[in-house]
């Protein structure tokens, strides 16, 4: 399912990293978008874009859940593509997350996405087309240590993902999971948790990613232009997925050793 050129297009968490990497190329192909994300304002990143309405979206909320669904409705009739891509970081050892820092990431990460689906797939249906691409992560994937919260969620979306494709396809919905690894952007900014050592790990992994937002968004769109169910853009993400499914025990010394490095 190729995007069509006048695609009407909503992106959650638009105002930063992938989001507005997604926003700008999918303007570039000539679509429609909703961009939104928790500032009350227009962002200064999405001021003037062309073809693009910013709207506030805070994705724990069924309140605005539903008025983003009724301002699509009267504006434009019909979604296109609902990218699923807000989201927040947290990490550390299971004894330093307290409980709220989970909730907290349940709530954005994983409910936000479910919450998504559940506002705009009955409208797909009915229309009879749509895809729902979910921003996942890697870490859905390949569970590395000192980041229980964050693999948990993001496997969550993953499952989510493929549970929507079996449920969805024959009414015509499509579904992509996204499941980058670290790549250069804001998400430390949002980073929680009390494990001192994971967050200074986290924030050099994305500092020193070697694939920016744009290059993961380009990936991204592709995926949804061949109607691939899942995609891991990155180099790094493939291979450990790979090993993991095919050399098990390799992975696991790997990742072992990983740990070990980080003085556990």
């Amino acid at each position: 399912m190729s995007l069509p050129t006048d695609a009407r297009v909503l992106v959650t968490g638009a105002a930063s990293g992938l989001g507005l990497a997604l926003v700008r190329q999918l303007v570039d192909r000539g679509a429609h978008v909703l961009a939104t994300d928790v500032a009350e304002t227009v962002p200064d990143s999405l001021a003037g874009l062309d073809r693009v309405t910013y709207r506030r979206l805070d994705v724990t909320s069924d309140v605005d859940w539903s008025a983003a669904r009724d301002h699509v409705v009267e504006t434009w009739g019909r979604l296109d593509v609902l990218f699923n891509n807000a989201g927040v970081a947290a990490g550390g050892r299971i004894e330093l997350t307290e409980m709220d820092q989970w909730q907290w990431i349940v709530d954005v990460n994983l409910l936000g996405v479910v919450r998504g689906c559940r506002t705009f797939a009955p409208l797909m249906v009915e229309q009879g087309s749509g895809h729902l691409v979910n921003t996942a992560s890697a870490a859905g994937l390949v569970h590395m240590p000192t980041m229980s919260e964050y693999n948990a969620v993001k496997a969550g979306v993953v499952a989510l993902s493929e549970t929507l494709f079996f449920e969805l396809h024959d009414a015509g919905v499509h579904v992509t999971a996204v499941c980058p690894t670290f790549f250069r952007t804001n998400l430390a900014a949002s980073l929680r948790g009390k494990d001192e050592q994971a967050q200074r790990t986290a924030e050099k992994l994305i500092s020193r990613a070697k694939v920016g937002a744009d290059e993961v968004a380009e990936r991204v769109l592709d995926a949804v232009d061949r109607d691939r169910r899942l995609v891991v853009p990155n180099a790094d993400g493939r291979a450990i997925y790979a090993l993991k499914r095919h050399a098990r025990p390799v992975y696991d010394r790997l990742v072992l050793r990983t740990l070990r490095g980080r003085g556990r």
